[in-house]
Order: C-alpha cells, then sequence, then structure tokens
C-alpha cells in the first residue's frame, strides 16, 4: 500500500475508532438518562431502535451521495451530524428531544460507515481491500471496548457528560479529516457516477439489490446480523439465569471477545482473507457463530464463557470485513458507496429484529432457546454458502455481472 494510502487509512482509522467511541459511551448511560426523563421500557426499545431503522434506508442514499459528490464530504457530514446530534442529547431536558437527537443522528451520522468502506474500497487493491476492511473492524471494536468505560467514568461526573465528549470528540475529528484527509474518488469516477445513475438515489437499491447477483450476500448479512443479535438483546438475561453473572462478569465477557475480535482483524484478517478468500472467511465465521451458540448451553464458569465467547471472536472477526470486500469487488467502482451502503441495510435490518425475536423466544420457550435458534439460522446460512460459493463464482464483467466456474481472486 503506497505511502499516502496508508495516511488515509490511519485517518479513516482514527475516525471509526472516535465514532465508535462515541457510541460506546452513551451505551451505559442512555438508559438512565432517558429513564429520569420519563422513558418507559418501551421508549428505550424505540430509542435505540430508531438510529437502525433509518439507517436501514439511507445508508444507500448516502454512499450514492458519496459516489456522485465524493468520499470526503459525504464523511464530513456525517462526523458533523454525529456531533451536534449528541450535543442535542447532552442539552435534552425532555424525552421527545432525546428522540429528535436520535433521529437526527440517524440521518446524518448514518453517512460515515458505508461511507468510509468505499473510501477503503477506493485505496486499496484486491489484495489489501480485506486487511483495510479488517482495520476498520478493528477501528470500530477498540471504540467499542473503550467507549463505554468512558463513558461509565464521565457519567459519575455528570449525566450529561458523555454526550458533550462524544460530541467535542466527532467535531474534533471532523476538523482534522477537513484539514488532511484527501479525496479518495476521481473527478471522473463522480462524473460516471452521476451519469450511470442519474435517476437513482440509492433508496431502491434496498430492494431491487436482492434479486441481482449479489442478492444472496445480502441475504447472509441480515442473517448473520439478525441471529448474532438475538445474542447481543438476550445475553445478558441468559447468563443470569444460566450462571447467575452480574454486571462485572458481563462486562469482563465482551470485553474479551472485543479485544480478540480487535486484535484479528487488525493484524490476521487481510491475510487471512489474501491466503482463503473471503467466501472461506465467511464460511469460518458462521460455523464458528454456531458452534459457539450451541457451546454456551453447557458452560459452567466463566473461565468456560470467556474461552467460548473468545473462540467465537476469533472466528466471527472476519465475517463482515470479508462480506465488505467480497461485495466490494464484485462491484463497478462508480458504484462502490451505494453498494456498501445497502450492506450495511440488511445487517441494520437485523439488528432491529434479532434483539425481538430473541426476546420473545426467551420469554415464551426459555432462555437456551435463542441460542439454538441462533445456530440454527448459523448452520443453514453455513449450508446455502457452502451450496452457492462452491457452485456458482461471481466475475464481474464490465459493469454487468455474470455466473463464472471460476473466481477472481478469492481462492
Amino acid at each position: 500500500m503506497e505511502t499516502t494510502n496508508r495516511r488515509a487509512i490511519a485517518i479513516l482509522f482514527l475516525t471509526m475508532f472516535i465514532v465508535m467511541v462515541g457510541f460506546g459511551v452513551i451505551m451505559p448511560i442512555l438508559p438512565f438518562y432517558a429513564e429520569n426523563m420519563g422513558a418507559s421500557a418501551t421508549d428505550l426499545g424505540l430509542l435505540f431502535a430508531t438510529y437502525s431503522i433509518i439507517q436501514f434506508f439511507l445508508a444507500p442514499v448516502w454512499g450514492r451521495a458519496s459516489d456522485r459528490l465524493g468520499r470526503k464530504p459525504v464523511i464530513l457530514v456525517g462526523l458533523v451530524g454525529f456531533s451536534i446530534s449528541f450535543l442535542i442529547f447532552g442539552l435534552a431536558t425532555s424525552l421527545w428531544m432525546l428522540f429528535a437527537a436520535r433521529i437526527l443522528g440517524g440521518v446524518l451520522s448514518s453517512a460515515v460507515l458505508p461511507t468510509t468502506m468505499a473510501y477503503v474500497a477506493d485505496t486499496t487493491d484486491e489484495e489489501a481491500r480485506g486487511g483495510g476492511m479488517g482495520i476498520m473492524g478493528a477501528a470500530m471494536g477498540m471504540g467499542v471496548i473503550f467507549g463505554p468505560a468512558i463513558g461509565g467514568f464521565l457519567g459519575e461526573i455528570s449525566p450529561s457528560m458523555p454526550f458533550f465528549f462524544a460530541a467535542a470528540l466527532a467535531l474534533g475529528v471532523a476538523a482534522f479529516a477537513l484539514a488532511v484527509l484527501p479525496e479518495s474518488l476521481s473527478e471522473a469516477a463522480r462524473q460516471e457516477a452521476r451519469a450511470n445513475g442519474a435517476r437513482s438515489s440509492g433508496l431502491m437499491e434496498i430492494f431491487t439489490a436482492l434479486a441481482g447477483p449479489l442478492g444472496f450476500i445480502l441475504v447472509l448479512a441480515f442473517l448473520a446480523s439478525f441471529a448474532s443479535a438475538n445474542l447481543e438483546g438476550t445475553f445478558a438475561l441468559f447468563a443470569e439465569a444460566h450462571l447467575g453473572f452480574g454486571e462485572a462478569e458481563m462486562g469482563l465477557v465482551f470485553t474479551v471477545m472485543g479485544v480478540v475480535m480487535a486484535l484479528t482483524q487488525g493484524l490476521l484478517v487481510g491475510r487471512f482473507i489474501n491466503r482463503w478468500g473471503e467466501e472461506r472467511m465467511i464460511q469460518v465465521g458462521l460455523l464458528s457463530s454456531a458452534i459457539g451458540f450451541i457451546l454456551f448451553l453447557v458452560t459452567f464458569n466463566l473461565p468456560s464463557v470467556m474461552a467460548v465467547m473468545a473462540a467465537m471472536g476469533l472466528g466471527n472477526a472476519a465475517l463482515r470485513p470479508a462480506v465488505n470486500s467480497l461485495v466490494s469487488k464484485r462491484t463497478p467502482p462508480d458504484e462502490q458507496g451505494t453498494m456498501l451502503g445497502v450492506v450495511n441495510s440488511y445487517n441494520s435490518l437485523g439488528r432491529i429484529f434479532g434483539p425481538v425475536a430473541g426476546g420473545l423466544i426467551f420469554d415464551i420457550m426459555g432462555y437456551q432457546w435463542p441460542y439454538i435458534f441462533g445456530s440454527v439460522v448459523f448452520f443453514l446460512i453455513l449450508g446455502l454458502s457452502v451450496f452457492l460459493f462452491n457452485r456458482n463464482r461471481l466475475v464481474p464483467v464490465g459493469r454487468t455481472h455474470v455466473w463464472s466456474e471460476s473466481s477472481a481472486g478469492s481462492d
């Protein structure tokens, strides 16, 4: 990777890290903050779901905008929007202001992730693509690790302090990116995107892409996110019922998984993808998750839970970067932002419905069943991926895609 590209990737790493620190900072605080303003459990659920719902619809729109206008201005809009939304959170005095801040944050800050991934695609060749996506995943993972700890500390000072801190971080990164981040998309590529997608906002691609050659990858992204969210939404209740865990044990378990995933994504994912290809790494992630969900049911103490979580994190670390890398390699240069936004939409859709399904299964059938159900979903996707990846390999030809028995740089 050239020196200029390395600098750009480093800036993007910092951007994603700070953004996820900002998200993580509010996670331990927001439920209590909203509760003090009269929020019910349903209100809290809606408050958390609002961002994912908006992101589902708007991530491809921002991706399309970055194809037409360039990556840098869209990233800046997302960072500034992120900052403004958290400033409103900190100043909020009533529940409606929290929802207004969450909606504004969803509309504007949903620009950051798909555009950042498209920037990585612009500045890496196929050999370095998976590694670049992995580095962004590591930045997100590290932000999620450090954010809640910082938020808990600042929340002791003042309930609104974590929100002001997140707003200041985002604004600082925006100023830094404005000064030093180069534009990755050439004017010629932007003109081509404007010409080829003159009547498309990117929104319809959420639905039309399902009928295209990347349809299975989008379904895979949704189902994997959906099944993972079964764990995220119910794991605290499962661990309490199964092993009597409290907050301290839960924090340690998720920290272990976060550290393992961040290190794997930052140091190993690129090498794994270059050696075995995106398809195989996706299958490794699916298999590790399917087995891990079942193994949770036979854990008996904190070390056993941490061991299963670490093993899942190691296998799962390549799943999302591999999906993003595969989609990027199968997409024309002037559609990178749009299609990576569509992938992000289906990840968001899984995060909307996964916790709801997990909670219902937990309440109706018992604490073991969300994990049995999640494992079945992962095994189902794995079986379909083995059949489809081995039977048909997708190869781009000009602006169209065809099925071929040979893979373009996947193995």
